[in-house]
C-alpha cells in the first residue's frame, strides 16, 4: 500500500514530497526508488527530497538503479529531473560516479541550462577527467544548439587529441543538415575516412540524404553502392526505404521500384517496413502492390496496430478506392480493443476530399450511434469541409460539435482562419448572441486567447 504525505514547506518551489510504505497483513511488494519518482512527473516537484527520504529510511542506493532511472527519465525527456538526481547522485558520494556518469551529467545541463553551463562545467574538471566521451558530450551541446563554429572548432581539437569517432563526425553532418549546409556533408565523410574512421549505417545515410536533398542522384547511388560492399555494414530496410523515397519525390519510377524491392526482401518482420512499403506503392499509384502487401503484413506479422489500418485506409483513399477503405475501417472496428478516432478520421478526410461530405458526416453519426464519442479533430474536418463549399450553417453546426467533445482531445485547437469565417458569417446575419456564446465556448479550449484571434 502506497501513501503520499507532504509536508508544510516555507519554499513553495521546494515541494517536500515523501512518499512511504505502509504495510498491513497479507504479503504486498516492496516499492522501489523508482515506482517513488516515476509518478513525480510535474517538472517543478524537486527530486532530492525523494532520494533523501529513501535513504533516510535506511535503504541503500545502487548505482545499477540510478543510472536506470536517469537513463529512464531521458527517455521521457524529464531532462531537468535526471539532472537533480545525477547531481545528487555525484554529491553524495553514496556510490561511485564514473565517466560514463559525468558524461552524462555533462549532457543534462546542456539540455537544461544551455551549452556555455556545459561548457563551464567541462572547464572546471581535471585534465584527467576529460577523456573522449566527455568531449562529445560537450559537441552534442553545440551541435544542438546549432553552433557551427564552435562545433567544427571543438571536433578540430577532438582529432587532434585521437578522440573522433564516427557518432562525432555524424554529429557534425546532423548539424550541417540542420542550418543547410548539405553541401559540407559529403566532406565530412571524407574526411572520415581519411582519418582512419569508418563510417557506419547512420553516416552513409545521412551523405545519402544530403545528395538526395540536392538532386545529386548519381552521387547517392554511387555513395549506397559503396555501402553495400561495405563487410562491416548490414543495410536495414530504412536505407532502401530513403532511396526509394528520393526517386519517388523525383519522379524517376523505374529506378524507385528497384530499391522498393530491395527494401522489401530487408523487411523480415518489421510491421513498419510494410507500412513504408505500402504507402509508397499508393503514390506510384499501384493498387495490386498495395493489396499484395496489406496480405503480406497480415500474414507475417502477429496484429496489426491502429497505426497499421491508418496507413492502408490513407493509401486507399490515395488510390480513390474509398469502399474498399470503408470495409477495411470495418475491419478494423471488429478487432479494435481501443476505439481510436484518427483511424476512422483518414476516411473522412478521404470523403472530404472527394466532395462527399455528407457521406462523411452520416458516417460520423453511424458510428456515435454505436456509442462512440468522437474526438473533436473528426468534427472539424467536415466543419472545414462544409466551409470550403460555402455551407456556413453547417459550418458552424459541426463545430460547436467540435467544441462539445473537446474533453476527449485536450491539445485540440480549432483553426483561426475557420473560426474568423464563422463569426463573420454569424456577424452578417445579426446573429449577436450566438456569436457571443461561440466565443464564449471558445474560451473554454485551453490555449486559446480571444484576444490573440480578435474576438473581443
Amino acid at each position: 500500500m502506497l501513501a503520499i504525505f507532504k509536508k508544510s514547506n516555507p519554499n513553495p518551489n521546494y515541494p517536500w514530497v515523501f512518499l512511504t510504505r505502509t504495510y498491513s497483513t497479507g504479503s504486498y511488494p516492496r516499492h522501489n526508488l523508482y515506482s517513488r519518482i516515476s509518478p513525480l512527473g510535474n517538472p517543478n516537484f524537486s527530486m532530492v527530497p525523494v532520494l533523501d527520504q529513501w535513504v533516510h529510511e535506511g535503504e541503500k542506493v545502487r548505482e545499477s538503479n540510478l543510472r536506470s532511472i536517469i537513463r529512464d527519465l531521458r527517455g521521457r525527456k524529464r531532462y531537468s529531473h535526471a539532472l537533480e538526481i545525477s547531481e545528487w547522485m555525484s554529491s553524495k558520494g553514496l556510490c561511485p560516479f564514473s565517466p560514463g556518469d559525468r558524461a552524462v551529467q555533462l549532457d543534462l545541463i546542456g539540455r537544461v541550462r544551455g551549452s556555455n553551463a556545459a561548457e563551464s562545467y567541462f572547464d572546471m574538471l581535471n585534465e584527467h577527467e576529460k577523456i573522449g566521451n566527455m568531449y562529445g558530450a560537450l559537441l552534442n551541446c553545440y551541435v544542438r544548439e546549432g553552433l557551427v563554429d564552435k562545433s567544427t572548432s571543438h571536433m578540430q581539437k577532438m582529432k587532434e587529441m585521437g578522440f573522433g569517432s564516427a557518432l562525432n563526425y555524424n554529429d557534425i553532418m546532423c548539424l550541417f543538415t540542420h542550418t543547410g549546409q548539405l553541401e559540407k556533408i559529403p566532406d565530412v565523410l571524407s574526411d572520415m575516412k581519411n582519418d582512419g574512421v569508418s563510417p557506419d549505417i547512420f553516416s552513409y545515410r545521412i551523405c545519402i540524404n544530403s545528395y538526395g536533398a540536392r538532386s545529386d542522384l548519381k552521387n547517392m547511388e554511387k555513395l549506397l553502392k559503396e555501402m553495400e560492399n561495405q563487410p562491416h555494414i548490414s543495410i536495414d530496410w530504412i536505407t532502401y526505404s530513403t532511396v526509394a523515397n528520393i526517386y519517388i519525390k523525383a519522379g524517376s519510377k523505374e529506378k524507385a521500384l528497384i530499391y522498393l524491392k530491395k527494401l522489401e526482401a530487408q523487411l523480415q518482420k518489421d510491421p513498419r517496413g510494410y507500412n513504408h512499403l505500402i504507402s509508397f506503392y499508393a503514390s506510384l499509384g499501384n493498387k495490386g502492390e498495395v493489396r499484395r502487401l496489406w496480405g503480406l503484413q497480415k500474414g507475417a506479422c502477429k496484429k496489426q496496430i491502429n497505426r497499421d489500418y491508418v496507413t492502408m485506409l490513407g493509401s486507399l483513399v490515395k488510390l480513390g478506392e474509398l469502399e474498399e477503405a470503408r470495409v477495411l475501417l470495418q475491419e478494423w472496428e471488429s478487432s479494435c480493443q481501443f476505439y481510436d478516432f484518427r483511424v476512422p478520421n483518414v476516411l473522412l478526410i478521404g470523403y472530404c476530399q472527394k466532395g462527399l461530405i455528407e457521406k462523411a458526416e452520416g458516417l460520423l453519426q453511424e458510428i456515435m450511434e454505436r456509442g462512440k464519442t468522437p474526438i473533436p479533430n473528426s468534427w472539424a474536418i467536415i466543419a472545414a469541409a462544409y466551409s470550403d463549399k460555402g455551407n456556413m450553417e453547417k459550418t458552424f453546426e459541426c463545430m460547436k460539435n467540435a467544441l462539445e467533445v473537446k474533453e476527449e482531445n485536450p491539445g485540440w485547437r480549432p483553426k483561426p482562419l475557420l473560426i474568423s469565417s464563422i463569426l463573420s458569417w454569424l456577424n452578417d446575419r445579426g446573429e449577436v448572441e450566438e456569436a457571443e456564446a461561440f466565443v464564449g465556448s471558445l474560451k473554454t479550449v485551453a490555449g486559446i486567447d480571444t484576444n490573440m484571434l480578435g474576438l473581443e
